[in-house]
């Protein structure tokens, strides 16, 4: 009691909260990504449902990760080399989760451009992809993205509670988004295509993490920040010449 009273009165506490939670929260934007493009290949009255049991899932196995924290710390250390190149368990789960985002966004954007292929996948206007098969590649990034999560956390604070707190929070935060971003992406093909090259931008840089080449996190999504503002002002500019077309003549 007297140590979570101490955290409560540490101002370096409070900031080293808020700097994690939005370091959660933006580690989440990946996430959430994956997860919106990913149920919206659901129909209809099981999108909403699968994006709550997948960010469910994903608070589940990071507090569940929380729990194991010095076992999370050993993630990191060499296991096996190879020609020359030591590999940690944490590097192994990266590359790993890295190639299935390449492959996943790869395979969407091809059923995306390829109007045969689109329309095999979907039999009585339900898509191929199951609720069950959904739900197993959402936890299975969930895993790759909450160990990413949990080691930064733990760069950042040696403070369980604080990591909690964070982990809470940014997860509320994902659960809050998803069904927003869901339906934006939905509406606007040319923003899924966009999120799909994110995802394979995120997976190259997982891969790279775990052969030990450190990609700073803000390259990474100031890039990201600035292929969004480019598709924005396409979108205001292509609704303002619909909107100049749908206008009556004289």
């Amino acid at each position: 009691m007297e140590y979570l009273l101490e955290l409560a009165l540490s101002p370096t506490a409070w900031l080293a909260l808020a700097t994690l939670i939005v370091m959660e929260v933006v580690l989440g934007i990946d996430n959430l990504i994956f997860i919106s493009i990913l149920t919206n290949k659901l129909p209809v009255q099981f999108q909403a449902k699968a994006r709550r049991i997948g960010i469910s899932l994903a608070l589940i196995m990071r507090l569940a990760l929380l729990s194991t924290v010095a076992f999370i710390v050993k993630l990191t250390e060499p296991v096996i080399e190879i020609m020359g190149q030591a590999f940690s368990w944490k590097d192994m789960i990266l590359i790993a989760g890295g190639l299935f985002l390449v492959w996943k966004a790869t395979r969407e954007i091809h059923h995306s451009v390829d109007p045969v292929t689109k329309q095999e996948d979907s039999v009585g206007g339900q898509v191929a992809i199951g609720f069950a098969a959904a739900i197993g590649q959402i936890l299975m990034l969930d895993l790759v993205f909450s160990i990413d999560s949990i080691v930064t956390a733990v760069g950042m604070t040696q403070h369980l509670p604080i990591m909690i707190i964070a982990v809470i929070v940014a997860v509320l935060v994902m659960l809050l988004a998803a069904e927003p971003l869901a339906k934006f992406i939905d509406a606007n093909p040319t923003v899924v295509m966009l999120a799909l090259g994110f995802l394979i931008m995120i997976g190259m840089t997982l891969i790279a993490e775990g052969f030990g080449v450190h990609v700073p996190k803000g390259y990474v999504y100031t890039a990201m920040t600035f292929s969004a503002a480019i598709e924005a002002l396409n979108m205001w500019t292509r609704r303002a010449r619909q909107r100049k077309l749908e206008q009556p003549e004289g």
